[in-house]
């Protein structure tokens, strides 16, 4: 496991943040993320399994970009749901989970290769991965990465190909925060509910 510790207290050290594998994943020889070198910010999120990945060019997309562009009418709420599911981002698992302090968060965001190599980007620009998502009931709080294939062909991405960047950071509450204690109750995106 890999983590960061706070100074003894009693002679035992307390976690502070780090990754763990989430228990469906335990036998499938995944890797914790690591950074690569001494001053790398991130640490790298590797594929839990294999993945084909779709271009949106593959899926219909210039299809739909094209009716609804020249439509006279409104498009129909079917054609815009199938607009909707072509560019939705796939979520790619990756077998892992991090703990960190309630005042910190882990951005996850583009390595610098995956848009230049693969034309692969996280749709949303980052990830936030917020302190109570850790261990929560849904998904024991695996991170999932959401991409979007904008190249022209399929990208196969294989178990243990890096997928994006980990960065812990602290966040400040303003003067304001109103927040009434409110605990987690979902996984992934539950917050927004």
């Amino acid at each position: 496991m890999i983590c960061c510790y706070k100074k003894l207290i009693g002679g035992t050290r307390l976690k502070t943040r780090g990754f763990e594998i989430v228990t469906k994943y335990q036998d499938q020889a995944l890797h914790l993320p690591v950074r690569q070198t001494r001053n790398a910010a991130g640490y790298d999120f590797e594929a839990a399994a294999d993945f084909d990945l779709p271009s949106i060019w593959q899926l219909n997309f210039i299809k739909i970009l094209h009716l609804l562009r020249h439509q006279t009418e409104q498009p129909t709420v079917e054609q815009v749901e199938t607009a909707q599911q072509v560019l939705k981002p796939f979520l790619i698992p990756t077998g892992i989970k991090a703990y960190m302090q309630p005042d910190e968060v882990l951005i996850l965001v583009n390595r610098s290769s995956g848009p230049l190599k693969r034309r692969l980007i996280l749709p949303n620009g980052l990830g936030v991965i917020d302190a109570d998502y850790y261990n929560n009931p849904d998904n024991e709080g695996e991170i999932f990465v959401q991409l979007i294939n904008y190249g022209v062909k399929t990208v196969h991405i294989k178990k243990g190909d890096r997928l994006a960047q980990g960065i812990f950071i602290p966040y400040l509450k303003s003067d304001q925060d109103q927040n009434d204690g409110a605990q987690r109750t979902g996984g992934f995106g539950s917050s927004g509910k």
